[in-house]
């Protein structure tokens, strides 16, 4: 069985991560969705909310589970014996990133192959931090992220 990695913060997922999992899970037999629990950047949801609007964001998706992990993304590869990490391509910047991310991880755990998938043009212009931007300033999201995804934001905006 290959088994894909879909590693990120997911704060708060959006519909141009579920698209690079929908359709990695097409190309592998299963794809743990992993959110991290401690990235460096100062997040919105807890790690478990996270990985609650991960959840539903593939409830309906067989081959796709999602888990939160810590560490080092290759020692947790490891652990779940996932034989490809998947990563997700938007924009130009996107791609020296990821190629020298890959890099370190192939020094790190040379059995790892890193696969990137390119977004689907409708989801170009997404990323979490503009999600959580347009949201904070009361801004309509509801193209960029599930309905439930929407309403998480509006309620934790409402009490900050």
């Amino acid at each position: 069985m290959v088994r894909g990695l879909y590693p990120g913060s997911f704060d708060p997922i959006h519909n141009g991560h579920i698209d690079i999992a929908k359709r990695a899970a097409r190309i592998f037999e299963e794809v743990i969705v992993g959110v991290y629990d401690m990235p460096k950047k100062k997040v919105l949801f807890s790690v478990d909310e996270r990985v609650e609007l991960a959840r539903r964001a593939f409830a309906d998706v067989m081959n796709i589970r999602v888990a939160p992990f810590s560490g080092f993304t290759v020692d947790y590869a490891r652990q779940v014996d996932a034989q490809v990490l998947v990563r997700g391509l938007r924009v130009f910047s996107d791609f020296e990133f990821e190629f020298r991310m890959g890099l370190a991880n192939k020094r790190l755990a040379p059995e790892l192959e890193t696969v990137s998938i390119m977004t689907d043009d409708r989801h170009v212009a997404i990323s979490s931090s503009t999600v959580r931007e347009i949201a904070e300033l009361g801004g309509d999201v509801s193209s960029m992220v599930p309905e439930y995804v929407a309403a998480a934001l509006k309620e934790r905006f409402g009490k900050l």
